[in-house]
């Protein structure tokens, strides 16, 4: 058996892969920054539900997040594709990491930074998008970085709710033709040649952001 005839097969689930990795970063990004501002929002009831989500999704096992929002939701009367239940899961779970990277970022950004600004006399709006978050996003990369690899990993669950991924191509060709060494040494490859330009990204991103600022 080559890797010739293996190749094939697992680049079919790459793109599966590659498409639920984008669509939950996108989701898990906007979710994060949603959270971290609202744990930091004045209102006491913002506070309490972007807490109780990020508890929730942080506190309890992305596999069985999976499997309530996709086998569960249903008995209630919503459905889900697989596709669509894979990144919502992801999306919220990395999400919910996400927010906790943000608020971090924001309140380590020095309250000298803020009082210059209100000194300015600018608006909220104005010192979040001028002074606080380009301090803060830069701050907010390496931990972006980290939770982006782990996603991309999680991403082997959705096999299990019958998406034809990398891990549910490997599985059905380990059935197949028993070259297990082959196919899953072939599988860690593939998957470390997707997570390492997504290293390589945020570390130069971080690098391009931080010039001058120290």
């Amino acid at each position: 058996m080559t890797i010739l005839y293996l190749l094939p097969t697992l680049l079919q689930g790459l793109k599966i892969t590659l498409i639920i990795t984008f669509l939950a970063m996108l989701l898990a990004f906007v979710l994060a920054f949603l959270a971290g501002f609202g744990r930091l929002s004045k209102f006491r009831v913002v506070r309490f539900l972007t807490a109780f989500y990020v508890e929730v999704f942080r506190g309890t096992s992305l596999l069985v997040q999976l499997f309530w929002i996709y086998f569960a939701l249903p008995l209630i009367g919503i459905s889900l594709p697989p596709l669509a239940a894979g990144v919502l899961t992801l999306g919220l779970n990395y999400g919910a990491y996400g927010s906790e990277v943000v608020r971090s970022a924001i309140l380590a950004v020095p309250k000298g930074q803020t009082e210059a600004g209100i000194a300015l006399n600018f608006s909220p709006w104005r010192r979040l998008r001028h002074i606080i978050l380009p301090q803060a996003f830069v701050m907010m990369l390496p931990g972006f970085g980290n939770l982006q690899i782990e996603l991309l990993k999680g991403t082997s669950l959705v096999s299990l709710i019958t998406l034809a991924d990398l891990t549910y191509q490997a599985t059905i060709l380990n059935a197949s033709t028993m070259e297990t060494t082959m196919i899953y040494s072939l599988l860690l490859v593939i998957y470390f040649l997707i997570a390492w330009p997504l290293t390589r990204g945020i570390r130069w991103v971080e690098n391009r952001l931080s010039v001058g600022r120290y």
